[in-house]
């Protein structure tokens, strides 16, 4: 049997709380019959606890939050970058035209990569841009998963 650790009181609590209000889809913990869990399980618990922290916990329907992961956020743009202006999409054109065009707009401009991420956002409006702040809190942690998501929405719509 694995290594265990010992719950009391107000630890186990917060342990227990953790698990029925913050983490629905998280297993239950379980406890043994002398009040020990696994240390796979406390583990997993201060993993989650600490994720929870840094990128926030899912965001209700009244607030906004970065579609993007803090590894994204964390890109530094140059300062003397001034970003271009961009021909906005609402959902009704072709969306690989104008992904196409953001790219080399922003490459010509001195953006690559992952930090087309954070420009991207500029380039949405009306219905693309309701999708856009949709997007689940921190679940993009790229441009081509961004890119993909963006052509899976509105290609052939």
């Amino acid at each position: 049997m694995g290594k265990q650790v010992e719950a009391h009181g107000e630890v186990e609590a917060t342990v227990k709380q953790h698990y029925t209000e913050k983490d629905k889809s998280a297993k239950e913990l379980q406890f043994f019959a002398d009040g020990l869990i696994s240390m796979d399980q406390l583990k997993e618990f201060i993993e989650g606890t600490i994720r929870s922290k840094i990128e926030g916990s899912s965001r209700s329907s009244l607030t906004y939050s970065k579609s993007y992961t803090l590894r994204i956020y964390s890109l530094k743009i140059p300062m003397s970058y001034q970003s271009p202006k961009f021909q906005q999409f609402d959902g009704k054109d072709d969306p690989k035209q104008h992904v196409a065009h953001f790219v080399e707009t922003c490459n010509n401009a001195g953006t690559y990569d992952d930090h087309l991420v954070k420009q991207f956002v500029r380039l949405l409006k009306s219905n693309a841009f309701y999708w856009y702040s949709d997007l689940e809190a921190h679940s993009i942690d790229g441009w081509e998963q961004l890119e993909q998501k963006f052509l899976n929405r509105f290609y052939n719509t």
